[in-house]
């Protein structure tokens, strides 16, 4: 029989004792007063959605938050039972998979709502929603207004609908202008709230502040990079770890001689008779193009430096420098920094983006291995 790693040497390995661990240490710091969403969009930031739930689950999550109806099916469609909640927007002719599904759905007009409602009825069901307030992001929801106050307030007398709750999403500017956007989210509360109509979530923050700012945290949080251990935060402080590391080995060796160059454009030459080894693995499996001749692997507990364009499916490492390597060698791409090996944080640096970025679009075709 035929097993994932079998079929490519090009691996993501993902610590689920890690991914339980740091969703642990996230449920105790906001406490039993606080629910903790567990955003697992965009794959699961690169560590598999589907692979990850159960473990996130287990550690307390009250919800598996996605950005997209794809991603919130894939999860459904491996467990009907997960509790998922789409961040993002759903066109309304693709509604009913949220009623048929028992999807949360964020909604920002009462036009969605009435379709939600109707829908729901039709099925027999309930559609559960939170209502998304632009507080000064302006990407999705609408300003708060006495309008929208009214809005939202009939969202709430629609039949077959339950608006559980209501959040929105710092911009993290400064402290002044989180203030100010949670200032407008608590006041729009107050005011729906005083009509007579309760919400029972209430949340606002993401990993940084949940961390950063513990008087955002409401009574639910949405932590998504602090699961997978990347540590986004400046003034707070919980000791995540990285769970994921990305393995390959060696395809083959060349000897090459002084002056002959490797890759497109021979961009890189060698400056003394050398040894290189081909890696299978380029940017198509998310590793960053910008990093020829920034990053490196690690091979038998030595850097061996990228060297050369990346290709789309291969790169190239210098091994002069490393005895007794062979084809068939493990090569550690990214790693948790122990071994010598690049860390997320180091590659997000040396490629002048984020964490999440690097992560994130590490595509499906590197197979994902759950340890």
């Amino acid at each position: 029989m035929v097993t994932n790693k079998d079929v490519r040497d090009t691996n993501i390995f993902v610590d689920t004792k890690k991914i339980y661990k740091n969703m642990k240490m996230i449920k105790e710091m906001v406490g039993d007063d606080t629910e903790v969403m567990a955003v697992v969009k965009a794959n699961g930031y690169g560590h598999g959605a589907v692979g990850i739930a159960d473990s996130l689950l287990e550690a307390g999550a009250k919800y598996l938050a996605v950005a997209t109806l794809s991603e919130a099916l894939e999860l459904k469609e491996a467990n009907p039972d997960y509790p998922v909640f789409i961040m993002g927007h759903t066109p309304d002719r693709l509604l009913h998979h949220i009623v048929e599904n028992n999807i949360v759905q964020t909604v920002f007009s009462l036009k969605q709502v009435k379709l939600l409602s109707r829908l729901a009825a039709e099925s027999g069901k309930t559609a559960v929603v939170h209502v998304k307030l632009d507080t000064g992001f302006h990407r999705l929801g609408c300003m708060p207004s006495d309008e929208y106050v009214e809005e939202v307030c009939q969202m709430f007398e629609e039949d077959n609908i339950c608006v559980e709750g209501i959040f929105s999403h710092l911009a993290l500017v400064n402290d002044e202008e989180n203030q100010k956007q949670f200032n407008l989210l608590c006041d729009f509360i107050s005011e729906v709230e005083a009509k007579g109509y309760k919400f029972k979530y209430k949340h606002i923050a993401d990993s940084i502040a949940t961390v950063d700012y513990p008087e955002y945290r409401m009574n639910m949080v949405r932590a998504g990079a602090l699961i997978y251990g990347m540590r986004g935060f400046h003034t707070g402080y919980l000791p995540v770890e990285q769970a994921m590391t990305f393995k390959t080995c060696i395809s083959q060796l060349h000897s090459i001689k002084k002056g002959e160059g490797v890759s497109y454009d021979y961009l890189w030459k060698a400056e003394k008779d050398s040894i290189v080894a081909t890696l299978p693995f380029g940017y198509a499996d998310g590793y960053p193009r910008n990093l020829r001749d920034k990053g490196y692997v690690v091979i038998n507990g030595k850097k061996a430096p990228i060297v050369g364009v990346i290709c789309m499916d291969q790169c190239i490492a210098d091994v002069t420098d490393i005895e007794g390597v062979k084809e068939g060698d493990e090569a550690i791409i990214y790693g948790d920094g122990t071994d010598g090996s690049m860390t997320i944080e180091e590659a997000s640096k040396l490629a002048g983006t984020n964490k999440n970025d690097i992560i994130a679009r590490i595509p499906a075709r590197p197979i994902r291995l759950y340890i």
